[in-house]
């Protein structure tokens, strides 16, 4: 294969992490990192780098850390093989995230079963990329928004769980008012997510609960709004759920 002279990358925006096709580099070939990039070489587990962006010569003179990182002699033009890696540094704001089942919950205010779904949208951006392709990309060819989300969902998901059941239990709020306090859940999950986003060279930039609902078609939540419906009717016409029944049982009897 030829050696390459010069190695960049024109970035996909659903693209984090990409390793260039061929590791025949030279001390003459040329790196070149965008502005929003920056790129790692990877020889035998070792990593060298980030470079940031600009131009580079893969030269010893220019850069000496690659004589002991590839035992490359001073001067010359010594042809060697390494792996390039490049990582998207561009904000990311709008990654989907949501609920792929409802789970249940024991609503404070009607004591009945509901089930409730959330969706929302982050934005991330790689802060550390060596330690984004150490733990995250590994050894694959190429990391996605699609491999990202995959991998943070269980643990948005079990967040975001565990804190919406907890703000309905601890604090008696009804399902069906969970809405009032999106912007609230949001912050507490932004800052439980923070950390552990950035154990991966992950910067959660921001975290939103767009939504807290449940399924139309659930047969209890069904019964639920239809029975809060006719209580909704009873209060404009002025009578009582007694009252009501009390007109039923009349009517039945035919009097």
């Amino acid at each position: 294969m030829a050696i390459l002279d010069v190695v960049k990358w024109n970035a996909n925006e659903y693209l984090y992490a990409w390793k260039f096709p061929s590791e025949e580099l030279s001390t003459w070939t040329q790196l070149i990192v965008a502005e929003t990039q920056e790129a790692v070489l990877m020889k035998e587990g070792q990593a060298c780098g980030p470079f940031k962006a600009g131009r580079y010569t893969l030269d010893t003179k220019n850069l000496p850390v690659l004589t002991s990182f590839l035992k490359i002699p001073m001067g010359g033009r010594t042809p060697f093989t390494a792996e390039v890696w490049f990582v998207n540094k561009m904000m990311t704001l709008d990654v989907k995230w949501g609920t792929s089942d409802p789970i249940q919950l024991q609503d404070p205010k009607y004591n009945i079963m509901l089930p409730v779904r959330a969706f929302g949208q982050c934005g991330i951006q790689i802060s550390d990329s060596l330690e984004f392709l150490l733990k995250l990309v590994g050894t694959m060819p190429a990391f996605d928004r699609i491999q990202l989300t995959s991998y943070f969902r269980g643990i948005m998901l079990t967040r975001c769980k565990d804190l919406i059941a907890k703000k309905i239990i601890k604090d008696g709020i009804s399902i069906l008012e969970i809405s009032a306090h999106l912007t609230e859940i949001s912050n507490a999950l932004q800052v439980q997510l923070k950390a552990e986003f950035e154990t991966f060279g992950v910067s959660l930039v921001n975290f939103y609960v767009n939504s807290i609902n449940t399924p139309e078609d659930d047969p209890a939540v069904a019964k639920l709004k239809e029975a809060l419906a006719r209580k909704a009717e009873m209060g404009i016409l002025g009578f009582t759920y007694q009252q009501q029944r009390s007109f039923d049982t009349l009517e039945a009897n035919g009097t």
